[in-house]
């Protein structure tokens, strides 16, 4: 089976062209080929397919073989993939993904995607729709405990679940003790992807994420968006912002006119392969 390895701020994935191959169990499929050490090694697996309504469908599975409904970096590395390889000639393009459609605007360097900005939608911002089992319009600000240390936490789904949490120094942040805990915590019924962000400046965010399903990654597309939204709504940062990962930095913005969140960032090619399965 062919394969393209690519990531998005060191968010890296696999990618299948499913209008070539067929990927028939692509959850156990996802754990094996994201194994560093048996496998390709990767944040998890991404299938491009044909759609019925837009001009192509991703379908994404985190390496723990859970599939997920959208990752901001994947989708902007399933734009590049498509213009780079022939597969449409158009810059803005409509993708599937079961967090609905999202449309991309491809900047071409050299008849090759050097950026690409994804409209995200609108952030959804009611408890019982991101899920969080809590009651009342918004989850702001809110108290979780984790290890008798109380975290405000606010919660956003941009098609995923998000729990984000301020922090003074980021870079010491206990995330592989405290992140887990969130992401399983009871009162989010689907898991949650978990974000601890220290304010630099209005203008600048800087985070680190426990993603769900796959632990600390460089970089989350959707982190990013959910993280600026609850800035905003915590009074700490501007609509637009630059927010800084691990892997690099992503610009975000919450347009106040439309109420939909954008994303501008990289998507890089690493390599191709063929793996025997």
């Amino acid at each position: 089976m062919k394969f393209t390895k690519m990531q998005g701020l060191g968010n890296d994935y696999i990618y299948i062209n499913c209008f070539s191959e067929k990927v028939v169990n692509p959850s156990e499929m996802a754990k094996i080929l994201s194994d560093r050490h048996f496998g390709i090694g990767s944040d998890g697996l991404v299938l491009i397919m044909p759609s019925e309504t837009c001009d192509f469908k991703m379908r994404m599975f985190n390496s723990d073989g859970s599939e997920a409904e959208m990752c901001g970096n994947a989708i902007r590395c399933v734009g590049k993939y498509v213009y780079d390889n022939g597969m449409t000639q158009k810059t803005v393009i409509k993708i599937e993904t079961l967090a609905g459609v999202k449309i991309l605007n491809m900047k071409v360097e050299d008849e090759k995607v050097a950026m690409v900005k994804v409209d995200m939608g609108e952030p959804v911002l009611q408890p019982s729709r991101i899920p969080v089992d809590s009651e009342g319009e918004l989850f702001v600000s809110r108290p979780v405990l984790i290890d008798d240390k109380e975290f405000k936490v606010t919660c956003v789904s941009m098609g995923n679940p998000h729990a984000v949490a301020y922090v003074e120094n980021v870079d010491k942040f206990p995330l592989e003790i405290i992140g887990p805990k969130m992401e399983n915590n009871s009162l989010f019924p689907k898991r949650i992807n978990a974000e601890f962000v220290e304010v630099l400046d209005r203008n600048t965010l800087k985070m680190r994420v426990w993603e769900r399903g796959a632990g600390e990654t460089l970089a989350c597309g959707t982190g990013a968006c959910a993280v600026l939204v609850s800035s905003v709504l915590n009074g700490v940062s501007e609509r637009r912002a630059v927010v800084k990962l691990l892997g690099g930095d992503l610009i975000i913005e919450w347009n106040e006119s439309d109420n939909h969140v954008y994303m501008t960032g990289p998507a890089t090619k690493v390599f191709d392969g063929e793996i025997e399965i």
